[in-house]
């Protein structure tokens, strides 16, 4: 068992990987030398050389087009795009070819492709830089999409996505790389499609992606304080989506509220609000209630932006405020 930081985690799983496959490498814009503009990659290039960690030009295209190149003829290939507002650069390669390729074939041909991307505000980088982006890519059929928010979600999951046969967006939230968490050791690899219950209570359910995992638990600890039990649940992939646990805990508790980052119009929670009212409507004993971001650009002024993006305090005054605690 090893303490690791987020960015560390990172390195470590991607190198973890490497070793165990030859067919795997990874590129993308000051990955090698630098190791990473986040300092994700640090050791990777001293490791596995300029043959397998590559630093390319500055064009997502380009990334994209050799990453998809490399995965339809027998690699494995770990493409990074450095932020991920810049995948709109090079959205119609992810949408009409990466995606569709081993559909348009019956399968002849899969594309095994990670893209990796910095995800989500909360680092003063301003409306190009900090967007919330993941539920662009659960719109599209045949991505997964992936969003950790914990070191050793990082390892097993990012594991889990470079030996899948399908392409994976894997979003690591920027504002979790300083974060710390216990990663096991050995070889570690988790499953795609699998939430965790990071909190159990019997009054709501509160459903979280990435950053705001923490601040989910941090709030449910303070709802406690007011006798309310939060259970807190991390889904971690958007697709696969793990309705099975939200049911569950949602049948138990009879409230559900989701925490999203991405602004609100058309967001993932408002699928899980959905699914709910569908499959179990009768168990709910109030509305179920999204606390997302705002639908505007995020704004770089650091009170701006904080006051944006859904806060520890927001969370429990929301939930407080519906329960009447």
């Amino acid at each position: 068992m090893a303490e690791l930081t987020y960015r560390e985690a990172i390195a470590y799983g991607i190198a973890q990987e490497l070793r165990r496959d030859p067919t795997v490498f990874i590129f993308g814009e000051d990955i090698a030398g630098a190791g990473g503009v986040f300092k994700s990659t640090v050791g990777l290039l001293e490791e596995f050389g300029p043959k397998r960690v590559i630093d390319t030009p500055i064009s997502e295209q380009a990334i994209l087009g050799a990453a998809m190149g490399a995965a339809m003829t027998g690699l494995r290939p770990i493409a990074e795009i450095m932020f991920s507002d810049f995948l709109a650069v090079c959205w119609d390669m992810v949408v009409n070819e990466i995606a569709k390729i081993r559909y348009m074939t019956n399968g002849q041909v899969s594309v095994p492709l990670v893209i990796r991307t910095g995800n989500g505000g909360g680092s003063r980088f301003g409306a190009q830089h900090s967007q919330s982006v993941e539920n662009w890519a659960m719109a599209v059929p045949g991505l997964k999409v992936v969003a950790p928010s914990t070191p050793a979600d990082v390892v097993g999951l990012l594991a889990a996505s470079v030996r899948d046969d399908n392409p994976v967006l894997f979003f690591e939230h920027k504002s979790l790389f300083a974060t710390k968490g216990e990663v096991p050791s050995g070889e570690l690899v988790d499953t795609l499609g699998t939430a965790k219950v990071v909190r159990h209570g019997k009054d709501c359910t509160i459903v979280a992606l990435a950053l705001m995992v923490p601040r989910a638990i941090a709030a449910a600890e303070v709802l406690a304080g007011r006798g309310i039990e939060a259970t807190v649940i991390d889904l971690r992939c958007l697709v696969p989506l793990d309705t099975q646990t939200i049911l569950s805990s949602v049948s138990e508790t009879g409230h559900l509220f989701t925490v999203e980052e991405n602004p609100r119009l058309c967001g993932w929670g408002a699928e899980v609000v959905s699914i709910v009212a569908e499959e179990c409507f009768w168990a709910l004993d109030g509305p179920s209630i999204r606390i997302t971001t705002p639908h505007v650009p995020l704004p770089s002024a650091d009170v701006l932006e904080d006051a944006v993006i859904p806060s520890v305090e927001r969370i429990v005054n929301v939930v407080a405020k519906s329960l009447d605690a």
